[in-house]
């Protein structure tokens, strides 16, 4: 038996000695990979400061869970192994995820990793919008306690495609939509902190995974990025969904982007906070994934760089986002392109697609904590859940690397 499963399951009086804490309510937190443990965070978060309660974590198997364990070790964060955790008992779990969970003996709360339900999955053995699917919604035919969705509109969806997991859903939100709205009001202070000079403009190159995204395009379209757009004048990030790292390895990826630092461009680790850098810049280089769709909070110009039809859910936000944001073109320079998206930039059409993110904007935290004390059987504690500014980043020096390690 793990120290873990000694201090969350142990009854005996030889183990139990040694706990402070005794006769907690337990909550677990199912993490496959380093996506859904950045969300499940924000989740985690409303129960802080609360000694009524013990959260510990497990890592199912995953084919992108690689490095979940290095990263939640860098938290310091207790891991039960997956085969302790399907032994024990819980008084909640919450996953983003919905791979093996009904093996879980608690109350589930299964809620999205990323924004909205954008994706189609064609060529999967289960075709259909990712999240969507009956697999997703009642994994291993077993309904959770909760569905947690992110906009009413999202219950028609659920109707269409799963109605048995209808009578589940809750509208909650979405957390990171909260969190980078509270955000936007410190953006100077996040350009500071990156190390932006005043006037140079921070373009952020981002990808999702998968052979239709960005990053299947990087070795041709990045290094047009780093030769068209001078230096003095543009700084460029690159973000990288952490599926591509936990998919090809970490060496890997580094070395495939090594050239990047020594150009100048820096790359953003997977397990950094991109939310903060998304608010930070100047203009949004991306493709179809969550984060491109968030940027379309933050009221600056984004160049899409493929929107794959088949790959796109038609009733999604990232439909309307493909056809309102202007196309990177191969013909064109590109500081010509950010200057006519610029130009052409509404603020109106983009915050109605950011109105399709969430129905329940700054209201997550409140919903979601109330969902969860529910399920406990508690009374929440006495002070309101706010989404909190995000806290600084790094220098982009910090990410500006050979083969991914920091610069002095």
């Amino acid at each position: 038996m793990s120290a873990l499963s000694t201090t969350a399951e142990s009854s005996s009086d030889e183990h139990r000695q040694w706990l402070t804490l005794v006769e907690r309510k337990k909550v677990l937190a199912i993490v496959h990979t380093t996506a859904y443990a950045k969300r499940l965070l924000d989740v985690l978060s409303l129960l802080e400061a609360d000694f009524r309660l013990q959260v510990v974590f497990t890592t199912p198997p995953h084919v992108f869970g690689d490095e979940v364990p290095r990263f939640l070790q860098q938290l310091g964060s207790p891991i039960l192994s997956w085969a302790e955790a399907t032994r024990m008992t819980f008084d909640l779990a919450v996953a983003a995820g919905p791979r093996g969970v009904e093996q879980v003996q608690a109350p589930l709360i299964t809620l999205p990793h990323g924004a909205n339900y954008l994706k189609r999955l064609p060529g999967a053995s289960d075709p259909g919008v990712a999240g969507l699917r009956r697999r997703d919604l009642l994994p291993g035919g077993k309904p959770p306690a909760a569905v947690v969705v992110p906009h009413h509109a999202d219950l028609r969806e659920l109707a269409r495609h799963c109605p048995e997991a209808l009578q589940l859903a809750h509208v909650v939100g979405d957390p990171a939509h909260d969190r980078i709205t509270a955000s936007l009001p410190r953006r100077a202070a996040y350009r500071r902190a990156l190390g932006l000079a005043e006037g140079e403009r921070l373009v952020l190159a981002v990808s999702t995974w998968g052979p239709h995204s960005f990053f299947g395009r990087f070795e041709m379209l990045l290094p047009r990025m780093v030769g068209e757009l001078p230096s003095g004048r543009y700084r460029t990030a690159v973000l990288v969904h952490p599926n591509v790292w936990s998919g090809h390895g970490p060496w890997q990826v580094k070395a495939w982007l090594a050239w990047c630092g020594r150009l100048g461009v820096s790359v953003v680790p997977p397990e950094a906070d991109w939310r903060s850098v998304l608010v930070a810049a100047d203009y949004i280089v991306g493709d179809h994934g969550s984060v491109t769709l968030y940027g379309t909070l933050t009221g600056v110009p984004i160049l899409l760089t493929g929107s794959p039809e088949p790959e796109i859910n038609p009733s999604s936000p990232a439909a309307t986002l493909a056809v309102t944001a202007p196309a990177l073109s191969p013909a064109h320079p590109l500081p010509e392109q950010l200057d006519y998206a610029a130009a052409e930039y509404r603020p109106e059409e983009y915050a109605a697609i950011a109105a399709r993110i969430t129905s329940e904007p700054g209201r997550f935290h409140r919903n979601m904590r109330r969902l969860m004390y529910r399920l406990m059987g508690l009374g929440q504690p006495a002070h309101e859940p706010r989404a909190l500014p995000l806290p600084e980043p790094p220098t982009l020096r910090t990410w500006l690397s050979d083969r991914g390690e920091a610069s002095a």
